[in-house]
């Protein structure tokens, strides 16, 4: 299986809402809200968009043999770099190969080392270890607790 990297513009809205509301992905993103509307949406592409000028990084819609199947990318949280990843189910075993794709993209990005925040819902966590992050902690987001791992710099 191929993957491809686009700008969240080029997906088409109704593909996002299907991701933001699909039940077993908002599980895992306790801040999401799944009653998003089309406008709202928008906003939110744009503004994953404009993260690459305000930051020369940023999130990337992904593609898996054509087919949308998330996004992906390295954000600003409180002035460190956070990797993000959210994928339809039928693709989360692509999950390891695509961050470590981003994680050898980061030099060229700037980034040194990388956070992960999960919410304690993903129980899964020790292919974060092969990939070269260790808990460091934990963190509060909007009320809501976050475990906090952290890739060598």
């Amino acid at each position: 299986m191929g993957f491809s990297l686009h700008a969240f513009s080029d997906i088409p809205i109704p593909q996002w809402m299907a991701l933001l509301r699909h039940p077993d992905v908002i599980r895992h993103m306790p801040l999401a809200d799944p009653n998003w509307d089309e406008d709202a949406v928008a906003e939110w592409v744009q503004a994953k968009d404009a993260q690459w000028v305000d930051n020369g990084h940023g999130p990337l819609a992904i593609r898996v043999d054509g087919h949308f199947a998330g996004w992906g990318g390295f954000q600003r949280e409180d002035g460190e770099a956070d990797f993000a990843l959210v994928l339809f189910p039928a693709y989360w075993g692509q999950g390891g190969r695509i961050v470590r794709h981003f994680m050898s993209r980061r030099a060229e990005l700037g980034l040194e080392a990388v956070n992960i925040l999960l919410p304690p819902s993903r129980l899964r966590t020790r292919g974060l270890s092969r990939l070269g992050f260790q808990r460091v902690g934990e963190v509060m987001l909007d009320g809501q607790r976050f475990l906090k791992f952290r890739s060598p710099g």
